[in-house]
């Protein structure tokens, strides 16, 4: 009987430090730190479908940028900034941006539907940026990342407090002076830029694992937010190491294993938080 084999592979150590490999893991680095980061943000200002939401607004961008011969980062990025902003302006409220975000979203995947139907090149591109592939991930691109990676925490470090702020109470920051639709936009466009990094690795269907989920593990077993940044920043790390080691030990898909080490640490911290109550 035929069946699919996931035979060991006795050279994996060799395959470890092939270069592709090599940005691999770099590019898995700059992902972590990127995703720990903004997933905290993310889950506080109750925006994790809007997060889902813009790796699919990003589709049209990428296959458009195949059909005119430009960068795919370059066109995912630029839809992915352009549906932010867009959500960011049509919803200043959370039942309003759930509103704006699902427009969006229809409208950007007819787009990248009529894109991928005139070009097999775009349909072909269309199917990695649904499913992503950090193996493919070029060198050019991990600077590219580490390069967004240093922009993105020195920016941070400047918003932190009113960013944390209006996340966690948006109408006393209000109160208190805080520019609410300054931190919204800013957020938006530093979500937009983690997610046109972090779609290699997973794809935009399985984005949650490493925006989201890390995210949800570390608010279990931590108490402050900085605390939480860093582990979750953690937790993604070792989900896709672990996932690129096991994919060469064992030939797989990483960003299956990727997927299913993130949501293994979030159910262990679900039963560790039951246990605990």
């Amino acid at each position: 009987m035929n069946g699919v084999r996931f035979a060991f592979d006795p050279d994996w150590a060799i395959t470890l430090t092939a270069p592709f490999m090599i940005h691999a893991f770099e590019a898995g680095l700059c992902i972590a730190i990127a995703a720990g980061v903004m997933g905290y943000f993310t889950i506080a200002r109750h925006s994790t479908f809007t997060a889902h939401a813009l790796a699919d607004i990003g589709l049209p961008g990428a296959t458009g940028a195949v059909l005119l011969g430009l960068p795919v980062t370059f066109g995912f990025g630029l839809f992915a900034l352009l549906g932010a902003v867009v959500i960011g302006m049509l919803g200043k409220k959370a039942s309003q941006r759930e509103v704006a975000t699902g427009s969006v979203l229809a409208f950007a995947t007819g787009l990248g539907l009529f894109f991928a139907r005139m070009s097999s090149a775009a349909s072909q591109q269309m199917q990695a940026i649904l499913f992503g592939s950090i193996l493919s991930v070029t060198g050019t691109q991990v600077k590219g990342f580490a390069i967004f990676d240093i922009i993105l925490l020195a920016v941070l470090a400047l918003i932190y407090r009113p960013l944390l702020f209006s996340s966690l109470d948006e109408q006393v920051a209000q109160a208190k002076g805080v520019p609410i639709m300054l931190m919204n936009g800013l957020f938006m466009a530093m979500m937009a830029g983690v997610i046109t990094i972090a779609v290699p690795a997973v794809g935009t269907l399985l984005i949650f694992a490493l925006v989201i989920t890390p995210t949800a593990t570390a608010n279990i077993v931590t108490s402050s937010p900085f605390a939480a940044m860093i582990v979750a920043s953690v937790l993604c790390l070792v989900a896709i190491y672990g996932g690129l080691l096991i994919s060469v030990m064992f030939p797989m898909p990483p960003s299956f294993i990727i997927v299913t080490l993130s949501t293994l640490f979030w159910a262990v911290a679900k039963v560790y938080e039951a246990l605990r109550r």
